[in-house]
């Protein structure tokens, strides 16, 4: 099925092309009525304005768009973010496009999808039935999505998630941890960011504790809690951490800047890690090497993973065939924040 066009719209309305436009980009100047008669037929109808209409005779608009989970200030307090952003940048610099980043509009990322103008997007996670997923359809933008569910008609790039998170709870249970805490992200509203990711690695925890630890053991224990991934959503959550008794001797965390919160935290309330409790971030940013003692951590190729996403993108604008699917290589980096639990704890 073809894009809804503006006459399609007005041919059903019975108004001119002029009066609809109007209905969807000066309101005031015409009536209630018959904007809330033209909105309704539009909706109907599946037509979505396309904002760079005025520029169709120029073919494109040279730029590519980051759907970004949260406003711009949150999303980019998690340095993780600022590794993609550099990956996708570098394609954009080759191929002489520019990039958008597009946060969500009054806390919803409709309305950002809707007034984009950008000849594709990358996305980061979205569900393939949501809404937002729908109006991308519908203006017919090709797009990539990091860290989505394969298999849903787009190309996504990711790494095995729940492969990985296993390892690092192997690992973990093989230093003799019993009583551990899984610290996962919390999602953000009006967007499903993560929530693929984060349940494919809760899996993966969950499945590598089970075959671990021995059956009926009465120290064995594998908890959860979720905060914000930012450094401070990381030091909050260490409130969480100490109203658990006993103190859990291990903590995995998805995301390297909570870790790395929860660490400063800890310090400050005189416990020490690996000490008194061992941690295990994910990501590999760059601030999980220089941390002391540097964090164990899964690394996730951010920068590839952009920059991967972008290639994609750009052979789809030129109508070149894509993969479905491109997994990247990452690994479990043992450094130094996990050891032995204390005596009491095992």
């Amino acid at each position: 099925m073809g894009r809804v066009t503006i006459r399609a719209v007005a041919e059903a309305t019975g108004f001119s092309k002029t009066t609809v436009s109007f209905a969807f980009n000066d309101p005031n100047r015409i009536g209630k009525q018959t904007r809330e008669k033209i909105l309704a037929v539009a909706a109907d109808l599946g037509y979505v304005p396309n904002p760079g209409a005025r520029n169709l005779s120029l073919g494109r608009h040279g730029t590519i768009g980051l759907l970004l989970p949260q406003n711009i200030p949150r999303a980019f307090a998690n340095p993780y973010m600022s590794l993609i952003l550099q990956g996708i940048g570098q394609v954009c610099e080759s191929e002489g496009h520019t990039l958008t980043l597009i946060p969500p509009i009054k806390e919803s990322l409709l309305l950002g999808v809707r007034s984009a103008a950008v000849d594709g997007l990358i996305t980061l996670g979205l569900d393939p039935g949501s809404e937002t997923v729908e109006v991308i359809r519908k203006r017919h933008l090709p797009f990539v999505t990091i860290d989505g569910r394969s298999g849903n008609g787009f190309p996504v790039v990711g790494i095995r998630d729940r492969e990985l998170a296993g390892e690092a709870m192997r690992y973990v249970v093989e230093q003799g941890h019993r009583r551990v805490v899984v610290v996962s992200i919390i999602d953000a509203r009006d967007f499903s960011e993560g929530s693929y990711v984060r349940n494919e690695r809760l899996v993966g925890y969950q499945h590598a504790f089970d075959q671990a630890v021995s059956a009926g053991d009465p120290s064995a224990e594998l908890l959860h809690l979720a905060c914000d991934a930012t450094l401070a959503g990381g030091r909050a959550v260490v409130e969480q951490l100490r109203e658990l008794k006993p103190l859990p001797s291990a903590v995995l965390v998805m995301s390297d800047i909570v870790a790395i919160g929860i660490m400063e935290r800890l310090f400050e309330i005189g416990l020490q890690v690996p000490g008194d409790i061992s941690l295990v971030g994910f990501d590999d940013i760059p601030e999980a090497g220089i941390v002391r003692p540097q964090l164990t951590t899964v690394s996730q190729p951010g920068e590839d993973k952009g920059r991967a996403a972008a290639e994609i993108l750009m052979r789809m604008l030129r109508g070149e065939h894509v993969r479905p699917e491109t997994v990247l290589h990452g690994r479990l980096l043992l450094r130094g924040t996990v050891s032995r639990p204390p005596a009491h704890a095992r």
